[in-house]
C-alpha cells in the first residue's frame, strides 16, 4: 500500500473511529457473548488499541509491509487476542472476525467519502482489503498454533491423570492402566512408577491391565520394559488383569512373560504381594513355605481357632 493510501486509511480511522467502533463492537459482542468472552467495554478498549496501533504503523513507512518492525505492536495485539480466544473455545473463523468485522463498516465509509473518486476508491478498496486479509490470516495462524499447544498440554495432563500410582499397603504399589498403552504413555507410566518407588521405598508394584482393551506385541514389550525398569529400582512387579482373551493372545504372539508373576485379578495380585512382603490383613498373616507356596494349613489354623482341638 502506498503512503497516500496508508495516510487516507489512517485519516478515516481517526475521523470516523466512533462510527466504526459502534458497528465493529456490535458484531464482536454477538460473537463473544456466545463464548462468554469480553464485555462491550473491553471490546471498545481493544478496538481503540487496535486502531491506534494500525495508524501508528501506517505512518512509519512508505509502503505497508506487515512483516516489518513497524507492525510489531499490531502483531503482538493480534497474537494476544488469538491465543486468548483459542483458550476460550472460539473457532478460527470467530477469531479472524476480529479483523474481518472491520471490512463492512470501513468500506461503507470509503464509499461515502470517495464517491466522486471511483478510480481511487477501487484502488484504495483493493489495498485495504489486502491488508485486512493479511491481518486476518495472521490471527488464524496464531490461533492454530495456540490451539495445538492447548491440545498438547491437555494430552499431557490426561496422560498423567490416567496413570495414577496408588499405595495399597506399606511397600505395595498399584498402577491401574486404562486405555491404549503406546510409547508416549509408557514413558509417563514408567516415570510415575519409578518416582513413586523412590518416594515410598516400595518392594512390590502391581500393574493392573484390566482396563487395557487389547494386548499386542508392542503393548507386551512396553509392559516388560516397565517391569525391567522397576526391578532396577529394587521393586518386583506383578501384572494383574490377565483375562482369557489376553492370555491366549500373549501365547499366540509368543511373548515371554515367564519371569513375571501374572494374576487374573487385582485382588489375587494383592494377596501375592502381601505374601511376598510378609504383611498381614485383619490379624491373618499370609506365610510362604520353603517352596514359595502358601502355608494352607497354617492359614486354616489362623482362620479356625478350634482346629486341631
Amino acid at each position: 500500500m502506498e503512503t497516500l493510501g496508508g495516510m487516507r486509511l489512517a485519516q478515516i480511522f481517526n475521523e470516523r473511529q466512533n462510527e466504526l467502533a459502534g458497528e465493529w463492537v456490535a458484531q464482536q459482542f454477538a460473537i463473544a457473548s456466545r463464548r462468554g468472552g469480553a464485555s462491550e467495554a473491553q471490546l471498545r478498549s481493544q478496538f481503540a488499541q487496535f486502531v491506534t496501533q494500525i495508524c501508528a504503523a501506517l505512518s512509519t513507512s512508505e509502503r505497508v509491509d506487515f512483516r516489518t518492525p513497524a507492525w510489531d505492536e499490531v502483531r503482538s495485539l493480534l497474537s494476544e487476542v488469538s491465543s486468548q480466544r483459542a483458550r476460550l473455545g472460539f473457532t478460527p473463523i470467530e477469531t479472524a472476525m476480529f479483523v474481518f468485522s472491520l471490512k463492512e463498516p470501513l468500506f461503507a465509509r470509503l464509499r461515502e467519502d470517495m464517491a466522486s473518486e471511483p478510480t481511487k476508491l477501487i484502488e484504495l478498496t483493493w489495498t485495504i482489503s489486502t491488508l485486512l486479509d493479511t491481518l486476518g490470516l495472521f490471527t488464524t495462524e496464531v490461533f492454530q498454533t495456540s490451539r495445538e499447544q492447548v491440545i498438547v498440554r491437555q494430552q499431557q495432563e490426561l496422560l498423567e491423570l490416567s496413570t495414577p500410582v496408588v499405595q495399597l499397603w506399606e511397600g505395595i504399589l498399584a498402577l491401574p492402566l486404562i486405555g491404549t498403552l503406546d510409547s508416549a504413555r509408557t514413558q509417563v507410566v514408567m516415570e510415575s512408577l519409578l518416582q513413586k518407588i523412590v518416594d515410598t521405598g516400595a518392594a512390590i508394584a502391581i500393574i493392573d491391565i484390566t482396563g487395557v482393551p487389547t494386548v499386542d506385541t508392542l503393548v507386551a514389550q512396553h509392559l516388560l520394559k516397565t517391569v525391567a525398569a522397576a526391578r532396577l529400582m529394587g521393586a518386583d512387579c506383578i501384572i494383574s488383569g490377565i483375562r482369557p482373551q489376553i492370555a491366549q493372545t500373549i501365547v499366540h504372539l509368543g511373548v515371554n512373560l515367564s519371569n513375571v508373576i501374572t494374576k487374573a485379578t487385582l485382588a489375587d495380585a494383592f494377596v501375592v504381594a502381601l505374601q511376598r512382603t510378609g504383611k498381614s490383613v485383619g490379624g491373618i498373616a499370609t506365610r510362604v513355605d520353603a517352596q514359595g507356596a502358601i502355608g494352607a494349613a497354617g492359614a486354616a489354623q489362623n482362620l479356625n481357632p478350634y482346629a486341631g482341638d
